[in-house]
């Protein structure tokens, strides 16, 4: 078949033209999710806070908030319950270490995700489950 050929079956409708023309909806409608997720990924890493600028004193005045953490399945509720220095790793300000709290139910691995506040903006940290703490799961971030 030359292109001459597939070209007066597209413009006719029928045949192979019919569904190159789906084929070609196809692609354009996926180009464009494409195209979204990445400008929503760039979005995202911009305005994600750097880790190496965080501090104890960025979250003390946090503690007992609420936090949003991004999943697969959706967004996770976290409570930051407790804030401590973690000795000194060389970081400027020293290392330091976060617990949160979810409430009971599944848990989630331990991972790197996007936890959004208010004040803080985007952290992307790496949250691993430690048990169970109050009265829901526990997850501690350190950072050294």
């Amino acid at each position: 078949m030359t292109v001459d050929d597939r070209t007066s079956r597209r413009e006719g409708g029928k045949g192979f033209g019919s569904k190159n023309g789906c084929l070609a909806e196809i692609l354009t409608a996926t180009s464009r999710r494409v195209l979204h997720l990445e400008s929503n990924r760039d979005v995202r890493m911009s305005s994600t806070v750097d880790l190496a600028e965080l501090h104890l004193d960025d979250f003390m005045p946090h503690r007992d908030a609420e936090f949003e953490m991004q999943t697969a399945e959706g967004v996770v509720a976290l409570k930051l319950a407790k804030v401590e220095a973690a000795g000194n790793s060389g970081r400027p300000g020293g290392a330091f270490s976060l617990l949160f709290t979810t409430s009971k139910g599944a848990w989630l691995p331990q991972a790197i995700y996007p936890v959004r506040h208010p004040a803080l903006g985007v952290i992307e940290i790496f949250l691993v489950p430690i048990g169970p703490l109050g009265d829901g799961n526990g997850y501690q971030a350190v950072f050294t």
